[in-house]
């Protein structure tokens, strides 16, 4: 693996990693029972964060971010 595959991948898994807790912040706040969903189940999560959009924007686009830098690595 190149140094540039590898700095990208990293940077991805340090983004998902942010906005999954981002998302856990966000969910909390929210509702306890979401707060524990996120905890638990973490790809879950994302589907509050659709349906809760205004809440959980950064958190979203974060990971859309990570996603796409892992993908190009």
């Amino acid at each position: 693996m190149d140094p540039v595959s590898a700095s990208l991948q990293t940077f991805g898994a340090i983004l998902l990693v942010g906005s999954w807790l981002l998302m856990l912040k966000e969910s909390f706040d929210a509702d306890y029972t979401w707060g524990l969903t996120t905890l638990f189940l973490p790809p879950l999560s994302y589907f509050y964060g659709l349906f809760a959009w205004d809440k959980a924007k950064e958190a979203i686009l974060m990971s859309v971010l990570g996603w796409f830098l892992i993908f190009l690595s």
